[in-house]
């Protein structure tokens, strides 16, 4: 057996660990159904079982020469198991729930089925892209606690988004965030939570990547340890500069703080000494304008630029034990003139959604700017993501709920949400990935769908 040098796989086979043969590369549940795909081996006839979870035998359920079916006919709101075989050659035993879905789901995962349990068992991590030749990209990570967490799974649409496919999966890639940099798809994220930050290139939309760099190293935030925390957020270009957010620390040592990195556009991005880091700035209760009381400070940054031409780094801040306990976000001022300058604190911004990351990306024809975010409306929940809403801004300082999006305020509150949103501009129109939980997760936070969305401005 040989070394190699690439990042990506079809798919990533740990040693002693049942991925099956075919191996089921996508799930989506229906109300009455579910669909599923397999990498197709060889050309042949594949036989489909499944069975009411746990209840009696498995049932043929047809036959196909495709690498994708549909079981039918099934119950709403039932755990079903189901398999792919040819030969003497079987899939791995998967799981699914049916049950109405909000927008389409691009893939899905049951909490209790243990096909990437070598990473996770939930979807997180929603990153979108349009690539320059005109398909979309979806990418999502697979966590849970104390868990590796360091795989990530790539679908691609040739339909706006109606269909989804398998492409490949990276490990180690976690926090990933896809972008398009001079025409080339890039993959910017950790090897871990809180593990080294990492960046890679794909020429071939996604099916390949080359091995990734690593641009700084980490640790993995375990038993109170430090390293490189990052979301999936977009990119922007400011004053011939490329520019990406990031935060220093772990919820074990109780802070993370922001760092802003930047490098030159025309550079090489992937030779790590051609980026600069802000050093971490730590969070200060004394800022003027912060909530009063406990916090503890900022995370998930989204980068923005102001109608003055200042680039803001504004972010998700924790005011569950302050007082009031929502509606703040803080901005703080990147130095473009020098890259490697701390940031400043700059000032508080009014922000119904700020207990949960969010992303800000402004029309480049209207000026506005616009975020979807896990809205909140109770103060006694504050942690609720149930709501998402559509909201505007003419400064970034003063926001506008424009309508709501997703509203699953009648569903249990901690057992379904929708959050975490990466999104696209397109004309008129808004096109997203969320992370969600519904249809029996195992909680808001913990979930089980990757779905795509379209809506109007």
């Amino acid at each position: 057996m040989k070394g190699h040098n690439y990042w990506s796989y079809r798919p990533y086979r740990p040693f002693f660990f049942e991925v099956g043969e075919p191996y089921i590369c996508r799930v989506a549940p229906g109300k009455y159904a579910i669909h599923f795909e397999w990498l197709a081996e060889e050309s042949c006839t594949y036989e489909i079982y499944f069975r009411e979870r746990g209840e009696g035998n498995f049932t043929l359920a047809g036959k196909t020469s495709s690498n994708e079916f549909d079981i039918v006919n099934l119950e709403n709101s039932k755990d079903y198991e189901f398999f792919v075989s040819y030969g003497e050659k079987k899939s791995r035993v998967r799981i699914a729930r049916t049950g109405a879905c909000v927008g389409t789901p691009v893939n899905y995962l049951h909490p209790e089925d243990g096909a990437y349990a070598f990473s996770g068992r939930f979807l997180c991590s929603p990153s979108l892209v349009r690539h320059p030749e005109g398909f979309l990209l979806a990418s999502m990570d697979l966590f849970e606690g104390n868990s590796p967490q360091n795989l990530t799974l790539i679908f691609r649409s040739d339909d706006e988004g109606k269909t989804w496919h398998y492409v490949s999966e990276l490990m180690p890639c976690f926090w990933g965030k896809m972008f398009i940099h001079k025409g080339e798809l890039y993959m910017l994220g950790c090897s871990t939570e809180y593990g080294d930050l990492l960046i890679g290139k794909s020429t071939d939309g996604g099916k390949t990547f080359s091995a990734p760099v690593t641009l700084l190293r980490g640790a993995n935030g375990k038993n109170g340890s430090v390293g490189v925390h990052k979301n999936p957020q977009n990119v922007l270009y400011h004053s011939g500069r490329i520019w990406g957010t990031l935060e220093w620390g772990s919820w074990g040592a109780g802070y993370h703080a922001p760092m802003v990195m930047s490098c030159a556009e025309d550079a090489d991005l992937l030779c790590p000494e051609n980026w600069e880091f802000t050093p971490p700035v730590k969070y200060n209760p004394e800022w003027e304008g912060v909530a009063k009381g406990k916090s503890t400070g900022n995370i998930e940054g989204t980068l923005a630029i102001a109608p003055n031409g200042k680039l803001y780094n504004i972010m998700r801040y924790d005011m569950s034990k302050t007082e009031p306990n929502y509606g703040l976000v803080l901005a703080y001022e990147v130095n473009t003139q020098d890259p490697a300058a701390p940031l400043e604190y700059s000032h508080a911004v009014s922000f119904p959604a700020n207990h949960s990351k969010f992303m800000i990306k402004r029309d480049g024809k209207t000026g506005k700017y616009y975020t979807l975010a896990s809205r909140i409306t109770d103060p006694t929940h504050v942690h609720d993501r149930n709501l998402l809403s559509l909201m505007v801004s003419d400064d970034l300082k003063n926001w506008e709920v424009v309508r709501d999006i997703i509203d699953i305020r009648h569903l249990d509150r901690w057992k379904n949400g929708v959050q975490y949103v990466d999104f696209e501009i397109e004309g008129k129109e808004i096109i997203f990935l969320c992370r969600t939980a519904i249809n029996g997760a195992d909680s808001f936070h913990n979930t089980n769908h990757s779905t795509f969305h379209r809506i109007k401005i």
